[in-house]
């Protein structure tokens, strides 16, 4: 049993270097060549785009926002009241609270 485990091994071991020589490997150092070389490619391609990505935000994208006055008013339909003391108000919508306050104390 074991000559035959032995021989099993040297017969697979033949077949690996026969597989080797007809398919022509890469050394140790040639791999790390080919691996530096995409590094290499991929900074060169990514950050050239990266950076006009960047710039382009800074300078031709603007931040909006809701425009906080002269919204029509299907803008304002509340469907339920809110659970605060000034029911109409956004709760950080702060001019909207000091008019509701001062209706309150002018009452």
């Amino acid at each position: 049993m074991e000559k035959e485990a032995v021989e099993q091994i040297r017969a697979r071991l033949a077949y690996q270097k026969e597989l080797m020589e007809a398919n022509p490997h890469k050394s140790h150092a040639e791999e790390w060549e080919e691996l530096w070389t995409w590094i290499r490619i991929s900074i060169l391609v990514c950050g050239p785009i990266c950076v006009f990505a960047v710039a382009k935000d800074l300078v031709v994208e603007e931040h909006h926002h809701r425009p906080t006055e002269g919204n029509p008013e299907y803008m304002g339909i509340r469907n339920k009241e809110y659970p605060w003391e000034c029911d109409q108000c956004d709760l950080f919508d702060l001019d909207c609270w000091k008019k509701c306050r001062a209706e309150k104390l002018a009452n």
